[in-house]
C-alpha cells in the first residue's frame, strides 16, 4: 500500500461518508474498473473505488488485502474473492460489523 490520505472523505454506497485519513490508500494504474484501493490493517476494513462508486468491505484479512495489491486482474479478484455473490459475500458490511470509527 501507499500511504495514508489526507483529510479526505468519500461518499460510500450503502455506507455514507468515510474519511479516509486513516486508511492507507493507493490508486491502482493498470486496471480500468478498480481504480483506488484503500485498507486499514488494524480495522481491517478496505475501501474501494469501483468505476466512479466507492464500496466499504469489512473484517477482511490483510492477506486479502495485499493478493488483492498484487492481482494481475483486480477486477475478477475483487468479484472472485472479496464481492462473492448472494450469501456468499464473504466481506460484506452489510452482514459483518462496520468498525466503530467508520461509523456514521
Amino acid at each position: 500500500m501507499a500511504q495514508a490520505a489526507a483529510a479526505e472523505t468519500v461518499q460510500v454506497w450503502h455506507h455514507g461518508p468515510v474519511p479516509l485519513d486513516t486508511l492507507v490508500c493507493a490508486d491502482v494504474n493498470q486496471s480500468s474498473d478498480v481504480s483506488r484501493i484503500c485498507y486499514d490493517k488494524a480495522e481491517r476494513f478496505m475501501v474501494i473505488r469501483l468505476k466512479s462508486t466507492y464500496c466499504d468491505y469489512c473484517s477482511i484479512d490483510s492477506g486479502t488485502a495485499q493478493a488483492l495489491q498484487s492481482a494481475g486482474s483486480k477486477r475478477q479478484f475483487l468479484e472472485s474473492r472479496i464481492r462473492g455473490s448472494g450469501s456468499d459475500e464473504p466481506f460484506d458490511c452489510r452482514i459483518h460489523p462496520i468498525p466503530n470509527k467508520y461509523k456514521r
